[in-house]
């Protein structure tokens, strides 16, 4: 895989053989910071991080000067300053962001109907159906990077391949600014010699296990034999890591679209004046919203909240993941957050609505595997038992009201 600073970058620099390459990859280059330096001319050169100030903020984003120093998304706001000092600071602008965002897509949808969004600045294309108007794959991707750096004004780096799963990596490889073509001949060769992490489903405890069996690079997987690795990972996992490592990936992109959101509302008969009470309410709504979009096979990339006062000024406030989601525990935690960015001044809450938004279906994104730390097995186990018994049958503990002991006579 690329490396963050740009340092592994590897770009098609003429001709290549598109013939057998559908897919697109697109994803911006270091977007949040990109967005910065769009809008503040003066701080282009220098290292811009986005993110958090506060005790324990991280960092959202860095800008590819800033990756020089060892500074990268997610490494606490702290560690990333002892690293980079002379660091130019900002705080996330997401309503900004999302604005950017929507340029951005709209110039792909001009291209083709078949976007699948993968998060805010990233998604995959199907040029198939769009060859006889628009011409070759490559051709078409360079279309797409000229017209965002020239409406937009932000580079965009494409990965051109024949699955969405070698193109996703084509398009990791040729960050910064770049296009990367893997002719469908070329895949096998292109993918062997990669670290097993980049396969799809490999996290930390998945390649741990694999290196302790000697397998260590994709390659290892593609000249393994498929009893060796059911041995290692069962029959599933070990058949969908070795279609990927020799670049059968047989998802295709769907519009999903008749269907925008999933969400909860509730007016209260009585307006909450108790914090407590009001973070009861988010967390029942998103743990509800989240088990909704599991049953209907939905992911979300956007989780919103809305509150409206006793005054019945409404206020709405939307965070979008990084990765599209629909367990528990990122909703509901993003969920509590968002209420909490709303400006109460003292006032009452009348109605708290949480909803999912953008939806992408879960097959077509191919999730075969789980963020470990993000509650997929209890989730599982919840959804198991609400099958049986139904929903509300196992509730997170915070929603279990106390039972109050009888008064004395």
């Amino acid at each position: 895989m690329g490396k963050q600073d740009g340092s592994g970058r590897l770009v098609t620099a003429g001709d290549a053989d598109d013939s057998g390459t559908p897919f697109l990859h697109l994803d911006m280059d270091a977007f949040f910071a990109s967005v910065e330096e769009l809008d503040d001319p003066d701080i282009v050169g220098l290292p811009v991080i986005v993110g958090g100030m506060s005790g324990r903020g991280v960092v959202s984003a860095a800008n590819y000067v800033a990756r020089t120093f060892g500074v990268n998304s997610a490494i606490p706001m702290s560690l990333a300053l002892q690293r980079c000092p002379n660091s130019i600071v900002r705080k996330p602008r997401f309503d900004r962001y999302s604005e950017i965002s929507g340029q951005v897509f709209a110039i792909l949808h001009d291209f083709t109907p078949k976007v699948q969004p993968l998060s805010i600045d990233e998604a995959f294309l199907d040029v198939s159906g769009a060859r006889a108007l628009l011409g070759r794959p490559l051709a078409i991707a360079k279309a797409i990077r000229e017209r965002v750096r020239l409406e937009v004004g932000l580079a965009a780096s494409i990965g051109v391949a024949s699955s969405m799963f070698v193109a996703k990596v084509a398009g990791s490889r040729a960050k910064p600014d770049g296009l990367l073509v893997v002719p469908a001949g070329d895949t096998v060769d292109f993918l062997a010699p990669l670290p097993i992490t980049a396969l799809w489903g490999v996290g930390a405890v998945t390649a741990k296990r694999l290196n302790s069996f000697g397998l260590s690079t994709v390659g290892d997987v593609q000249r393994s034999e498929m009893d060796s690795l059911v041995s290692i990972l069962g029959d599933r996992m070990a058949r969908h890591l070795h279609n990927l490592a020799i670049g059968i990936d047989e998802r295709t992109i769907e519009d999903r679209s008749n269907e925008r959101s999933i969400g909860r509302s509730n007016t209260f008969g009585t307006d909450l004046t108790d914090v407590t009470e009001m973070h009861r309410e988010v967390l029942r709504m998103a743990t509800d919203v989240a088990a909704r979009a599991r049953t209907r096979n939905f992911l979300a990339h956007t989780v919103t909240v809305t509150v409206r006062l006793d005054d019945w000024s409404t206020v709405t406030r939307s965070h979008t993941f990084t990765d599209p989601t629909h367990a528990t525990k990122p909703v509901a935690t993003e969920a509590v957050r968002l209420f909490d960015r709303v400006e109460r001044h003292g006032h009452p809450v009348r109605l708290i609505g949480v909803r999912l938004e953008n939806l992408v279906g879960e097959g077509d994104l191919g999730l075969l595997w789980e963020d470990e730390d993000d509650g997929h097995d209890i989730d599982d186990i919840v959804d198991a038992v609400a099958g049986r018994f139904g929903f509300g049958t196992v509730q997170p503990a915070s929603l279990v009201r106390k039972r109050r002991s009888p008064k004395p006579d």
